[in-house]
């Protein structure tokens, strides 16, 4: 057998010391996602009073941040006039069209519910201001958030496998991806892994993998990747244990995209104090 990683078994003060920076442990879940939502608010009230606008990837995964970011704003009168949202991904039918937003799933009705109609009607973003990637149009995410000027921040998770948005490990026998070429994907259809698919089903549909859409659209890692920032939230608790270790500090592998991103001049995971336990059974905690 071979040896395990030895940052699988570091403490989470270890991690954070072995991470240099770039891993910050919330107490838990609750504390984590009031700072999910107090760094995007903070974030879009800097920009106002500078006049300037906010250009922001958002994930739907994690989404327990999105009503607490609705009721800061409303309570600070937050406008989201000037803000520009990118959304990383959106679920898509065996066909490759992208799933109605009156579908249970759906990733548009998710942000429209839990924080774009939360927030009180004079502080709403723009309806031509939230954009999707649309499978019909791959280019035009990409070209949306070139004409505002960039990201700002991207806001995201991690999946299981180390995905960010559907960015899933490419697994071919007829072609291998570099580094360089993943970092570098676009907007594409995807379909999804079996892995994904048992573990979203588990968490979304009572585990019915039939009911959930097997297909994706997706942004590429090149737009993540030119975010002026990056922000990973992690929030899974036991399941994530180790790929929260392998973002931080596997080597950079296709296998596992997040780690794509570890070089890039400021990315930061944010995780709970459950999350960053030792998956190893036996390590301290």
């Amino acid at each position: 057998m071979d040896t395990l990683p030895s940052y699988l078994l570091l403490t989470p003060a270890e991690l954070v010391a072995a991470s240099q920076g770039r891993l910050e442990i919330q107490p838990d879940l609750t504390t984590l996602f009031s700072h999910f939502a107090r760094s995007v608010a903070d974030e879009i009230k800097a920009n106002n009073a500078a006049g300037k606008p906010s250009r922001l990837i958002m994930p739907v995964g994690p989404v327990d941040q999105y009503p607490i970011l609705a009721r800061l704003c409303n309570q600070e009168r937050i406008s989201w006039k000037n803000v520009f949202t990118f959304n990383m991904d959106e679920y898509c039918d065996w066909q490759g069209r992208a799933v109605s937003i009156e579908h249970p799933l759906s990733f548009k009705r998710a942000m429209r519910d839990l924080l774009f109609e939360q927030l009180d009607p004079d502080l709403r973003i723009p309806p031509d201001q939230t954009v999707f990637p649309d499978p019909m149009n791959l280019d035009h995410l990409s070209a949306r958030i070139a004409e505002v000027g960039g990201i700002d921040t991207c806001y995201g998770g991690v999946g299981y496998h180390g995905h960010v948005a559907f960015n899933e490990p490419p697994i071919s026998r007829w072609f291998k991806l570099t580094p360089d070429e993943f970092r570098n994907s676009l907007t594409r259809i995807v379909p999804l892994e079996p892995e994904t698919i048992v573990m979203n089903s588990a968490r979304s549909t009572g585990g019915n993998p039939a009911a959930l859409p097997p297909m994706a659209v997706t942004m590429g890692l090149r737009d993540i990747w030119q975010s002026r920032r990056i922000r990973l939230y992690c929030q899974g608790g036991a399941w994530q244990r180790t790929v929260l270790r392998i973002a931080l500090l596997g080597n950079e592998e296709v296998d596992y995209p997040v780690t794509l991103l570890q070089k890039h001049s400021d990315y930061k995971i944010i995780t709970d104090q459950n999350t960053a336990t030792p998956p190893i059974s036996g390590a301290a905690a």
